[in-house]
């Protein structure tokens, strides 16, 4: 599922609100990197008016399309999620496009009660398949609540609290429902076939702009931040350049 972009423009609607404009309601639940991750949110938060300034001004160049293919208990999967893709997203959100397919050395079987088998066993096929039920029922949140259990020490005692914390509206019993159901499998099935088709096969491996190139998966590995800076043909973001950014020095 691609993730779509916003917080980093939360980053000015929360300082221009402190310079007097107005106040967030009791009644918005969203912390303030996601009021304008998308229009319901903006709407619920009443910051609509400055998400939509602040997206006009934005320089129109379609983002760098970044794929991530993982399994959710490899340990390198984790620490390249952990350490370089939500760091690279954090500061770059803005020129990213991102896909998370939690599938990785998954086999489908032929069992009704055990359809699949993971490199690291049952509960790594448990916590893929909450990933990628988190992936369709969070939108905007889903790679903070990822990253929230990825770093955790156990991933699938850390995904209730990540939920609640990132996707206060999103009901922790749709996730179980979805992890446990035929919704689950059914997103599992729809990985499956995206992992199957890279070539090579390797996990984890990040495609970009839709491209399996492997002297581009070195780099990935090397600096996801600064590969994703170079890709990007619109005008460079300020942390790519390490431009000084002037803030607005008023009070609140």
């Amino acid at each position: 599922m691609a993730l779509g972009r916003g917080p980093a423009l939360c980053l000015l609607v929360v300082m221009e609100m402190c310079a007097g404009g107005p106040p967030r309601r009791a009644s918005c639940p969203y912390p303030p990197s996601q009021w304008c991750s998308s229009l319901q949110v903006a709407l619920q938060c009443q910051v609509q008016k400055q998400c939509m300034e602040l997206s006009a001004t934005r320089q129109r160049r379609p983002p760098v399309a970044v794929a991530l293919y993982y399994d959710s208990l490899c340990p390198g999967s984790r620490l390249f999620l952990t350490q370089q893709l939500f760091p690279t997203w954090t500061l770059l959100q803005d020129v990213m496009e991102l896909t998370l397919v939690p599938y990785g050395n998954t086999q489908e079987l032929q069992n009704a009660t055990a359809p699949f088998s993971c490199q690291h066993g049952e509960a790594e096929c448990q916590s893929n398949m909450m990933e990628a039920c988190i992936l369709h029922l969070a939108g905007p949140a889903s790679l903070q609540i990822i990253h929230c259990m990825e770093a955790a020490a156990h991933i699938l005692q850390a995904a209730r609290p990540c939920v609640e914390l990132y996707a206060p509206v999103l009901r922790w019993a749709a996730v179980e429902v979805c992890t446990a159901g035929g919704r689950g499998g059914q997103l599992m099935r729809t990985h499956a076939a995206r992992t199957r088709a890279l070539k090579p096969p390797h996990v984890p491996w990040v495609t970009f702009n839709g491209e399996l190139r492997e002297e581009v998966q070195d780099r990935a590995l090397g600096s996801l931040f600064h590969l994703v800076c170079d890709l990007y043909k619109g005008g460079k973001p300020p942390a790519c350049t390490g431009a000084p950014v002037r803030l607005d020095r008023s009070l609140c």
